[in-house]
């Protein structure tokens, strides 16, 4: 009979290693992209005239989603654990957990996004970009290209891995799931154009909320990785104490000057932000130091604070409270 401790850490690096091998599934299998899919359905229905009604709306419209996913999970594993035992609850905590993560993801995006670059194909590498960041990218050039995709490789430490492991070393399964709702509200809501600006403040707000604690812990960890991989870790925590309030989001800062620091490049969303000195140029060697920063941070947040905490609880008797078992 499994504890709920083993039962967690199974489901922990289970997740991990599931990820890292297989990637994700297809959106049509993909409970996140049913998610999405969701969302997208939902939000011209309650759109409403009017900036108070609409932020009323968009306001109800995420809090009833996030707390109905959550609920749904929790009910789910709790459900799993005691009529098919703590074995299925397992992989099924497993396979939740997984569905939060985008290690593979992000490595496979950016190989795609450098493989073309390699090939002088730069059409095709800012395509393979226009998957993953928001800003428009059919003008951009080759470093601005490396740029993005450096920046994107640093946030999605924080909101692919770091984060989801956070809320689920607390919370399990639910924690990770409730995070992962709250990122694809704002991924998909929470922009400033004017037609999302007031139905997506509050998915703006809870995903900043959110992020607070894991960006800051992501960016410590990432002067602890690049000191391992070899960077720059003393330019790593230069450039993160000056530059970390470049960016507009309070958070997206954090992970991205660490990582420009430690790279020692600059990274330049053109009349946005500038982060870190250019002492070394924009390359795809730089892409791949990040990649490696990126899954050495994920261990050592595993391994380091994740399973301790997964073991506090369990000797203070949280999980039981909260599954039962």
């Amino acid at each position: 009979m499994l504890t709920c401790f083993e039962y967690l850490i199974i489901g922990l690096i289970g997740a991990i290693l599931i990820d890292i091998m297989l990637g994700d599934p297809l959106n049509r299998f993909h409970p996140v992209s049913w998610i999405g899919t969701l969302i997208s359905t939902l939000i011209p229905k309650i759109k409403a005239y009017g900036v108070i009604n609409e932020k009323l709306r968009g306001a109800i419209f995420a809090i009833i989603l996030v707390t109905s996913i959550g609920t749904a999970t929790q009910l789910l594993v709790l459900v799993c654990a005691h009529l098919a035992g703590i074995v299925a609850a397992t992989v099924l905590t497993t396979l939740i957990l997984k569905t939060t993560l985008a290690i593979k993801g992000m490595e496979q995006h950016s190989i795609r996004i450098t493989a073309a670059l390699e090939r002088g194909d730069l059409k095709g590498a800012r395509q393979n970009l226009s998957l993953i960041v928001r800003r428009p990218t059919e003008q951009l050039s080759r470093q601005s290209v490396l740029s993005a995709t450096i920046e994107c490789i640093g946030e999605s430490t924080v909101d692919g891995i770091v984060a989801p492991l956070f809320y689920y070393s607390f919370l399990g399964p639910t924690g990770a799931l409730t995070y992962r709702m709250i990122n694809t509200l704002d991924s998909m809501v929470g922009y400033k154009e004017e037609y999302y600006k007031n139905i997506g403040w509050m998915s703006a707000k809870l995903d900043t909320i959110s992020n607070y604690i894991p960006a800051r812990i992501t960016s410590f960890l990432m002067v602890i990785s690049s000191q391992l991989v070899g960077a720059d870790w003393k330019n790593c925590l230069k450039i993160l104490r000056a530059d970390h309030n470049k960016t507009l989001s309070p958070n997206a800062g954090y992970p991205m000057a660490a990582m420009a620091g430690a790279l020692r490049i600059k990274l330049e969303k053109i009349g946005h932000y500038s982060l870190g000195e250019n002492h070394e140029p924009l390359s795809i060697a730089k892409c791949r130091t990040a990649l490696s920063i990126m899954k050495l941070t994920t261990i050592l947040f595993s391994a380091g604070m994740s399973i301790p905490i997964l073991l506090i609880l369990y000797l203070v008797g949280w999980w039981k409270l909260l599954f039962g078992f």
